[in-house]
């Protein structure tokens, strides 16, 4: 590869490189409409370098979106993102809450969109830092562009982590509640929605009064927003 690169004037090389750097994350983004990802760099790096309270051996089991609860479904968008069906990507109005907050010494929930977090958890590192804000944009506005939303919403679910080596809805349903993601109430939805943020500070399993009151306020939001909040935009 290097002598096939020393044949070629640096200026075709840049080219090249440059060309190649910019339709790889397209390509990767395009596959990964229509392919399930097998493995993604958020799991990855807890199995290189585990946290404490990782276990030896993570759960994970795919599923498709219909076959996710539909409270579930809004759960998330309630408790992380309610613009989701209208945005593409960005909450500019949370990012500005953000900013303002920080410059206070405070922090804000909810400023980065399901779109940016699935981002993330497929093909970033989570180092906070200006370049890597800009490279998790760049694949925000690949996934808005080449993905519907309820592929966005579907590979969040699946690949989120609930808690400790718990990767996907399904997994997490399953040794939290022992039943299928299909089957969660809402309050159960809403507990796992409440843990996204930190699955290792809080437990669906064993709440803490803040799972608690976070997640009756989920509810609160589910029921505002309606039932078929979420379903009609996908219908």
């Amino acid at each position: 590869m290097l002598r096939i690169f020393s044949r070629i004037p640096l200026f075709k090389a840049v080219i090249i490189f440059l060309l190649v750097a910019l339709l790889t994350p397209v390509l990767l983004v395009l596959v990964l409409r229509f392919a399930d990802p097998a493995t993604w760099m958020w799991q990855l790096q807890r199995e290189m370098s585990p946290p404490a309270g990782y276990p030896q051996t993570s759960k994970h089991q795919w599923v498709p979106l219909e076959k996710i609860s539909p409270r579930m479904q809004l759960a998330v968008i309630a408790s992380e993102d309610q613009k989701f069906p209208e945005h593409w990507g960005f909450d500019l109005e949370s990012i500005s809450k953000a900013l303002q907050q920080n410059e206070q010494g405070s922090r804000i929930r909810g400023a980065s969109t399901l779109t940016q977090q699935t981002a993330k958890n497929l093909f970033l590192w989570p180092a906070k830092s200006y370049f890597r804000k800009g490279v998790e944009a760049g694949f925000t506005l690949l996934i808005e562009t080449f993905w519907d939303k309820p592929r966005i919403l579907e590979v969040y679910l699946n690949i989120a982590e609930f808690g400790p080596g718990v990767y996907g809805v399904e997994a997490a349903s399953q040794k939290f509640f022992g039943k299928p993601a299909s089957k969660l109430s809402s309050s159960e939805a809403a507990r796992l929605a409440t843990v996204l943020p930190n699955p290792y500070r809080m437990s669906a399993a064993r709440p803490s009064n803040y799972v608690w009151q976070r997640s009756s306020w989920i509810q609160r939001q589910m029921r505002m927003l309606g039932r078929d909040y979420w379903l009609d935009y996908k219908s």
